[in-house]
């Protein structure tokens, strides 16, 4: 017997996709669904995340070798899965164009007269952003700056009208914690939202402010806590080959940008005549006024630049009534590279961040692949270069979109899955913020599991991966991260095992497939993720941001804009 003609195959097509009424399942229980949501499984997902994570990899770093592997990895399973390529140009490739900067720096502090020993990656770090072979800064006057923030919806300014032009200033990491005028142990949480950070605590916006105020270094002081991660993250930061999109204003930034330990900082305070502590205090109200100090500091920072072309990779499941609309899918597939000047292991695998979230990429475009009728939304899974350059990757897609903002009804990302086993809830950070979290919220309720709020707002995980990048542009982003209720275990234990890794493993050498490791769990997850996004693949409307969000201006006038 002769097959189908292509007439008939397409209107078995469409009796199929009839068979799957739009908005059938808010909570992701279609029987379909639930089959293909089987087709993600812990053994395949570990494979990858192994494969990504080999010593072979090189730490997957842009503008290396390992960025060739990791890529040309990627593309090869979404092809044997049969997705057809994402970039309407007939690739599975968005090219990126960044530009490299490879910094040695060294400073001279003198302060109350004494010069104030600093070493290099023990003591502080520092870069430069700029396009030239050296930047010197000669006897910069040193000027505390508290916490860096202006923000008028608060009431709040750091500057006060000081004139910093020129200056090296020096801002506490986070945002100010303030409390209740008649009750210090409560913060108040109208101000900068009580304990959970908000951008102005994020390192990224004290460069911005500090360029706009034409500073001469921008020195960002490190706390562990406030910062949400210990002084060896920032180290293995700087001490790598720092990039950016190429921009007409980077002569605009702040020349030096760089951090300094909280011991340091101590130190250099007492030797201008100055008690840390009592001005760190001092910062946490609004009548703070910037304190500059007895010091001087001369900066010398040699910089090598280059530019590379790195890759996205995209990939595409076509959907079916609604194909010029998208859910997109995201996770990161880059690391830190190697490090030559390390004794012993050298490379930084990214096991769990991001080989993980890499994995669950695939698994969850195999469970799209294995749907006997595709949605009726298009599906986009999107792997992005330099997440830990700053969100690079996913950027440049958000800035540079192959299809349409106002057509992306939304972005699921995954930036380290659950590698500990099985759990009652799932965290969601920024939960509130959209319609998402509601979908999400349904779909865990099906499975007898709840959603959690993050429980470590203070550390500014929204602002840290690559949903944020769609967020910031209008898009409905959704970031979920692994619960903290494990089945079988003590109260607790999640956020001990969560603390460990943060200390222990995160931006380290040793983030490597480890032999406890349980993927049961992230692989429920992925399913859940899986069933979250077929939801709103093929429901009636699409995404909101919530009232009072901060990206849901910029989406209603994108929406606006169609009508």
């Amino acid at each position: 017997m002769r097959t189908l003609s292509a007439s008939l195959l397409a209107l078995a097509a469409l009796g199929a996709a009839a068979c799957r009424p739009s908005g059938s399942s808010t909570a992701g229980t279609d029987p379909a669904v639930l089959k293909a949501a089987q087709a993600i499984s812990a053994t395949a997902l570990l494979q990858h995340i192994k494969d990504l994570s080999a010593d072979s990899m090189e730490g997957r770093a842009p503008g290396t070798p390992g960025e060739a592997k990791a890529t040309a990895y990627m593309e090869a399973q979404f092809r044997a899965l049969g997705l057809k390529p994402g970039n309407p140009d007939g690739s599975y490739i968005q090219k990126v164009d960044l530009i490299g900067y490879t910094s040695t720096p060294s400073v001279k502090i003198v302060a109350g007269g004494k010069t104030v020993p600093m070493k290099n990656l023990d003591d502080y770090v520092a870069g430069s952003r700029h396009d030239r072979p050296d930047v010197k800064i000669d006897n910069s006057g040193i000027v505390f700056v508290g916490y860096g923030v202006v923000a008028p919806e608060y009431g709040w300014d750091d500057y006060k009208g000081v004139d910093v032009k020129g200056k090296t200033i020096l801002m506490l990491v986070n945002d100010p914690q303030v409390t209740l005028p008649n009750d210090t142990a409560q913060l108040d949480t109208t101000m900068f939202k009580g304990k959970a950070m908000t951008y102005y605590g994020r390192w990224t916006y004290k460069y911005e402010i500090a360029s706009a105020k034409g500073a001469a270094a921008a020195i960002v002081i490190h706390e562990t806590g406030p910062a949400g991660y210990p002084w060896g993250v920032v180290q293995g930061s700087f001490s790598a080959e720092q990039f950016d999109i190429p921009s007409p204003d980077a002569e605009s930034r702040v020349p030096v940008e760089g951090w300094i330990t909280l011991d340091k900082t101590r130190e250099l305070f007492r030797d201008a005549g100055l008690n840390f502590d009592s001005l760190q205090e001092a910062a946490r109200h609004k009548d703070f006024k910037p304190v500059a100090l007895n010091a001087k500091a001369s900066w010398d920072v040699k910089v090598k630049v280059r530019t590379i072309e790195s890759k996205n990779v995209v990939a595409k499941i076509e959907g079916t009534t609604k194909k010029d609309e998208y859910v997109v899918y995201t996770a990161h597939w880059d690391h830190l590279g190697r490090d030559t000047t390390l004794k012993g292991d050298q490379i930084y695998n990214g096991a769990l961040d991001n080989a993980s979230g890499s994995g669950g990429l695939l698994e969850i475009a195999k469970a799209y692949a294995a749907l006997a009728t595709p949605p009726e939304r298009s599906i986009l899974f999107l792997s992005v270069t330099g997440e830990e350059k700053n969100l690079l990757g996913s950027r440049y897609y958000a800035t540079h979109p192959l299809y349409p903002l106002n057509k992306t009804v939304a972005d699921i990302n995954m930036d380290g899955l659950n590698q500990w086993g099985r759990t009652k809830d799932l965290t969601v950070i920024g939960l509130g913020n959209s319609t998402l979290d509601d979908v999400l919220t349904n779909v865990l309720a099906a499975d007898g599991r709840v959603v959690r709020p993050d429980p470590e707002t203070e550390k500014g995980f929204y602002y840290r991966s690559d949903h944020f990048s769609f967020a910031e542009q209008g898009v409905p982003a959704l970031d979920p991260d692994a619960g903290i209720d494990y089945i079988g275990k003590p109260a607790g234990w999640g956020m001990k095992k969560r603390d460990e890794y943060t200390a222990n493993d995160y931006h380290k050498v040793s983030d490597e497939v480890k032999p406890d490791w349980d993927l049961s769990g992230a692989v429920e997850d992925l399913r859940v993720f899986f069933r979250v996004g077929d939801v709103v693949a093929n429901a009636p409307g699409i995404p909101q941001w919530k009232p009072g969000t901060e990206f849901k201006a910029r989406r209603d006038s994108m929406m606006a804009k169609m009508q």
